[in-house]
C-alpha cells in the first residue's frame, strides 16, 4: 500500500537515494546536489511502499497564490504505478487547503529531442499542465527549460 507523508524539511537523504536511481533524468552531479539540499530545507511529500522510499515531491512556495514542484522523482521500477499521481493530487490538495491557486514545474523543453523528458511532459500535461514559456539560458543552452502552469481547484 502507497504512503505518502508531508515533511515540513529534512527530505534530503530521501531524495539523495531516489535521484540515484535516477541517472537519465537527474545525471548531473551539481544540480543534484542543489536538489538535495533544497529537499532538506523545503517541504515534500514522500511516498513509501513497504517502508522504502520510492518518490519524492518538492515544492517551492514563490508567495501566497502561487507555489512550484521544483522536484519529483520516482524510483524507475515504480514508474506508471500511480506514485507521480499520488505524489501530485496530495500536493494539489494541500495547495488549495491554503489558498494557493497556480502551480508551475519547470522541465527540459521539446527543444531539446529526450525520450525520457517526453514522458514527463506528457504526464504533466495529462494532470492538466500547460506549457507558458520556454527559457532557453535557464540552466544552460543544452538543457532548455519549459515552464508549465496550472490552476489548482479548491
Amino acid at each position: 500500500m502507497l504512503q505518502l507523508r508531508d515533511q515540513a524539511s529534512g527530505s534530503g537523504d530521501a531524495s539523495r537515494e531516489i535521484l540515484a536511481t535516477l541517472p537519465t533524468w537527474f545525471g548531473i552531479e551539481q544540480a543534484n546536489e542543489s536538489y538535495i539540499a533544497l529537499a532538506e530545507r523545503s517541504p515534500a511529500i514522500v511516498a513509501s511502499l513497504g517502508g522504502d522510499d520510492v518518490g519524492i515531491l518538492v515544492l517551492v512556495h514563490h508567495s501566497a497564490y502561487a507555489s512550484e514542484v521544483h522536484l519529483m522523482a520516482v524510483r524507475p521500477e515504480h514508474h506508471r504505478r500511480g506514485v507521480g499521481r499520488a505524489m501530485l493530487l496530495h500536493a494539489e490538495a494541500s495547495l488549495a487547503r491554503v489558498g494557493v491557486e497556480f502551480l508551475q514545474v519547470k522541465t527540459l523543453s521539446a527543444s531539446a529531442d529526450d525520450e525520457g523528458y517526453a514522458k514527463t511532459r506528457a504526464f504533466y500535461l495529462a494532470y492538466g499542465f500547460r506549457p507558458l514559456e520556454e527559457f532557453p539560458g535557464l540552466w544552460d543552452p543544452q538543457n532548455p527549460a519549459l515552464q508549465l502552469v496550472k490552476t489548482i481547484s479548491r
